[in-house]
This record gives structure tokens, C-alpha cells and sequence, in this order.
């Protein structure tokens, strides 16, 4: 038996409705019936995916990847329906650009558009520059602006066109009365014993390359906060409880400087 996206589906909506009888009345099928494909879908997979008891069901550490993987497949194949549908009813072409989450990726989009008059040009913004790596590789977008890192280069295949657009320097956001923020720049090295605000792990060499940096100053950074979002980062920073490495388009003002 191959795997099918109904399948998928069916798997989704077992763990979402937490029992097999519950997910056969959403999907208007018999309990029975939906029993045995999951069974054949266990069965093909060589691996249990529930943990069935009279509570109902609970994913297995391999029923929760799956489920993981399930998603992401099911919300691809929506995505494809979406602009294929937009595709036939608009008379531009479609261009699906990816970027970071960031001010920068909403400034491409929108010089694109103005390079591209004749095109409506779509933006997925992602975290991670490993995601939009993959969904390029997948053919889910046509073009991405990313980010690599000193010693964790990306490698595009032959079948990708790939361009250097700049080199970029890390900054260092302060708060503006830190004893550093007067200097026109900064030394990692007098930054030794700050206390750090890092963004998390990005699958593509952020903090790894961070980390380097430091090691090769001479010291280990002392990390007391782990933020994904920009803006309570720089809260932290304008109270003067943490500096943070940061791009120089960083949000100033308001109790923060930024310095090379």
C-alpha cells in the first residue's frame, strides 16, 4: 500500500479529535473501517503511530513525527491549490519570494514589485533560513533571500542560481547608557562579561558562528536569555539587562544604540 494524502489527512484528524470513534464521524466514515486503514497505514510503516487506551489516543514519538510531517505535507498541497487557483484567475505571473522574518525581507518584496510592474509578487517569511532552503528545494518558492554564516557556507546545487547580494557585519545593540555606547564601534573582546540576549538556533549556523567568534576573542559569552522576537529582545537591552548581537537595521532609539 502507498501512502496517500487521505491518509495523511486521516492521521491529522485522529490526533486532533483524540479518538479513532471521534475522527470516523468527522470524516464520515465507520469506526471499523477507519480502524483498518490505520492498521495498513501502521502496517506500512512498519512502526505504531497511536497509543490507543479508553481515554482514546496519543501519539508514539514516531506517531508525533509523522503527524509533523504529515502537516506540513497537507498545508504544501493547500498552498498549491491556493496559487493555482489565484494563478487562473489573475492574468499577472506569480512570483513567491522567501525571506527572514524581517524589515529587510518586506523591503525586497516590495523593490521587486517595483522591478517586476507586471508580476504579483507573494512573501513567506520564515525564522529559519533551513526552511526556506527547503521550501525552495521543494519548488514551493521562486526565489529566496537568505542568510549563511562564516564556516556553515549553504552549497546551492547546480540547479540553483545563487548570488551573493552583501557581506554583512554583526552588530551589537547597547543600552545607551552602557559605558560602550559612546565608542563609534565595538570590540567583542570588551564584551566579555556582558550578559547576552541570543535569538534560538536557526538550522543554518546561528549561534554556532556567534559562539566561534567569542572563542576566538577569548571568552565563552555568559547567554541569560534565549529570545526569538525582536522586541522584547530590545526591551531587555534598553534596560540594561543584556546586550545582543543584532543587524544594523536594529530598532535605536528609546534607551538603545547599535554599533559595529
Amino acid at each position: 500500500m502507498e501512502l496517500e494524502l487521505r491518509h495523511l489527512n486521516s492521521l491529522c484528524v485522529i490526533a486532533d479529535a483524540g479518538s479513532v470513534s471521534r475522527a470516523a464521524t468527522l470524516l464520515g466514515v465507520s469506526q471499523p473501517a477507519l480502524t483498518a486503514q490505520l492498521q495498513r497505514v501502521e502496517r506500512e510503516l512498519g512502526a505504531q503511530i497511536f497509543i490507543r487506551d479508553r481515554r482514546g489516543v496519543t501519539p508514539t514519538p514516531m506517531g508525533q513525527f509523522l503527524l509533523t510531517r504529515a502537516r506540513a505535507v497537507l498545508q504544501a498541497m493547500e498552498e498549491l491549490r491556493r496559487d493555482a487557483d489565484r494563478q487562473a484567475l489573475s492574468a499577472r505571473p506569480v512570483v513567491r519570494l522567501g525571506g527572514l522574518a524581517s524589515a529587510v525581507s518586506a523591503g525586497l518584496a516590495g523593490r521587486l514589485s517595483d522591478h517586476l510592474p507586471d508580476s504579483e509578487v507573494h512573501l513567506q517569511t520564515e525564522y529559519s533560513p533551513r526552511v526556506l532552503w527547503d521550501l525552495l528545494m521543494a519548488g514551493r518558492l521562486d526565489a529566496v533571500a537568505l542568510v549563511d554564516y562564516p564556516g556553515h557556507a549553504l552549497r546551492p546545487p547546480g540547479t540553483v542560481l545563487s548570488q551573493v547580494i552583501a557581506v554583512e557585519p554583526v552588530f551589537v545593540a547597547l543600552a545607551d547608557r552602557h559605558p560602550l555606547a559612546a565608542r563609534d564601534t565595538v570590540d567583542l573582546a570588551d564584551l566579555a562579561h556582558e550578559p547576552w540576549a541570543l535569538t534560538p538556533y536557526d538550522g543554518a549556523g546561528w549561534p554556532d558562528c556567534f559562539y566561534a567568534a567569542c572563542e576566538q576573542a577569548g571568552f565563552t559569552p555568559r547567554v541569560l536569555y534565549t529570545v526569538s522576537d525582536a522586541t522584547p529582545c530590545r526591551e531587555l537591552v534598553a534596560l540594561g539587562r543584556a546586550v545582543t548581537p543584532c543587524q544594523a537595521v536594529f530598532a535605536r532609539g528609546d534607551g538603545v544604540v547599535v554599533r559595529p
